[in-house]
Formats: structure tokens, sequence, C-alpha cells
């Protein structure tokens, strides 16, 4: 069996390209992704080639493709009026703005609808990497917010933030109308759209992918450890990610089992007296419960500090080609493969 197909329509053949190639660069969408730019050469390729999800202009919609069988329409739009154009029975995106925006909003709709396609696992074996230290104020999420993007330079990365009090919207200036807590709850439905939920969520900066942490703490010390572990699961089954950054907070339910999953584990530390016995402490419990093989993974880290100012653009940018960014590089130099 084949992927399910995603169809984009456009007679404005750069466009329709340029989403086709960011729609199959992002490794979380489970379709095999066409581009068309005439409605004959659409026609002709339906007629063997069952569609589930057609993206299609309003100068491309005609009679000839509401005929064929497709499993969801949805129009991109310039701004008309569908009433006068007779489609105002599809869901509609409008065409020119973010990309990342746009498959949001069209995987939206379709997850909504309660697809019944195949997902097919992937061959990719994705690696776990926990970034987690029981001392606070050890440079814990600046240093795996710039490791995910250099990773992302190069390879596919979902970025994930466990943490009670991420501070997302403050620091990038952002407001989610969705984040983790929403792809927890359909987790627990055990809704078989969850893939496609996921990509209505996810959001990217300088191509780390990355879900919106939670707003409210109490959402996440509601998250058993086995959810944790089925939601990963799912992401690993099922996305094409090579790495996935999990930045994890004390908070988190079985900590240490999920903590066992991961291939590698970054510790930022720091060296004062406080920060000693917190780690002493950290050891014991791990010992205590015969969790040993922890350690073999863990790699204990000081990470530099790096002044930012607030004014001066972009913060992860900033420490990206800052002193941390040069730590981050130097540090996958060494470690060879991650």
């Amino acid at each position: 069996m084949k992927k399910s197909i995603f169809a984009v329509c456009d007679l404005e053949s750069s466009y329709a390209c340029r989403l086709t190639d960011y729609l199959n660069e992002k490794k979380s969408t489970p379709f095999e992704v066409q581009a068309f730019t005439n409605v004959e050469s659409l026609r002709t390729f339906a007629k063997d080639h069952p569609i589930e999800i057609l993206l299609i202009s309003t100068r491309a919609m005609c009679n000839e493709i509401r005929e064929l069988p497709i499993g969801r329409v949805v129009i991109l739009s310039e701004g008309e009026e569908l009433k006068e154009l007779d489609l105002e029975e599809y869901p509609f995106v409008y065409k020119y703005q973010p990309s990342d925006q746009l498959i949001r909003e069209v995987m939206e709709y379709y997850a909504a609808s309660h697809p019944k396609t195949y997902l097919f696992p992937t061959a990719v074996k994705t690696r776990l990497i926990g970034v987690y230290s029981p001392v606070a104020r050890s440079w814990k999420t600046s240093f795996a917010l710039v490791l995910g993007e250099i990773l992302a330079e190069t390879k596919q990365v979902l970025y994930l933030n466990l943490e009670e009090y991420s501070g997302f919207e403050e620091l990038f200036g952002q407001q989610y109308q969705t984040d983790i807590t929403d792809l927890i709850y359909f987790a627990r439905q055990k809704e078989e759209s969850l893939v496609y939920r996921m990509n209505s969520v996810i959001r990217s900066f300088h191509g780390l992918q990355y879900v919106p942490p939670a707003l409210f703490a109490a959402d996440l010390r509601d998250v058993t450890g086995e959810e944790w572990l089925s939601f990963l699961k799912q992401i690993v089954s099922y996305c094409e990610y090579d790495y996935i950054i999990l930045d994890l907070g004390s908070q988190v339910d079985d900590l240490l089992k999920i903590l066992q999953k991961c291939t590698r584990i970054f510790m930022p530390v720091q060296d004062d007296l406080v920060a000693a016995a917190k780690l002493a402490q950290y050891e014991k419990a791990v010992r205590m419960l015969d969790m040993g093989e922890i350690f073999e993974k863990t790699k204990r880290l000081h990470v530099p500090a790096q002044t930012v100012g607030k004014g001066d653009g972009d913060y992860l940018q900033q420490l990206v080609w800052g002193n941390l960014g040069n730590y981050v590089r130097k540090l996958l130099w060494e470690e060879d493969n991650v």
C-alpha cells in the first residue's frame, strides 16, 4: 500500500511547486505530495490515483474537479467571495500567508473530519535526545533550543518542551491557540487522527519544528509517564524525524523512565555547593531505582552564559551565532553522532 495523496493544484506553477517542496520537507506530514499546474493533468492523475486531500486555487476549481473521487477539498483563496463563485460548501485557506500557517489550517480541517486513512510506519530511525538537569538556572532550555536549531540545519528535528513554564509566548512574541496538551487530549481519546492533529499544531523557527508548550502547568502534571511514552511512540512511528529533543522539567511524571528511552542525555550543571547537593540527590535516586544505564547516556555540561539584548533582534539567532552556538557546534563535532 502507498501513502495517501495530498495534491496541490494552482495555475501559478511557481506557487504550486514551492508549496509542494515545503510539504515534502515537512517530515511530519504522512502523505505523498503531488503538484499540478492545470486541471487536465490533475484529472488524468486522479483517474488512477485516489486523492485524499486536494488543495486547489479558485481559478483552477471547476465542475470537472467536483466530479472526481476526492476525499477532502480545500480551496486556496486569494480573498474572493466564495459564495459568488459557488464554492461556499468547501473550507478555504488564504493563499498568501506563511506556508506553515497555511498547512496548519488545512490539517486542522482534515483532522476535524475524522480521517480514516492508513498511516504507514516510517523507516527513519529517530533518536530521542533528553535535555534535563536537577539544577536550576543552568541554561538548559537555551541549550536545548540552540542544539535543535543547529541540528535542523541538516536534519529533521522536532523540539518538545515539557516544562511547567516555558515562557515561549513572551520570549518569541507569539500567541498559541493550541499546544501540546491538546495533542495529549487527542492521544487519550485514541483518535487515529492524532498525527494529523499534530500537523495542525506544529510551528517552526529557522527550520526547527516545535509543538507549542503547555500554557497551564496543571495540564502537564496530569499527564502520566505512560501517556508521554505512548505519545512519543506515535510520533517516532509515523513521523520522519531524525531527532526529537525533549526539554524536560522535574515535574514530568515518570521522568526517569522517559530518560531511559533517550538515546543521549545532556545535563547542564553548575559548580556551586547547592547544585552539587541536588546532583548528588538525583544520582542517589537513580541508583536506588536501579536505573544506572541513565548515567551511561548522560553527558554533563557547563553551558556558557551569554548576554542577549532584548532589542537586538531574534533571541534564538543571537544565541545560535554567539558563544552558546559555538559551544554547541564544538560539542556536536566531539560527539560525532549524537
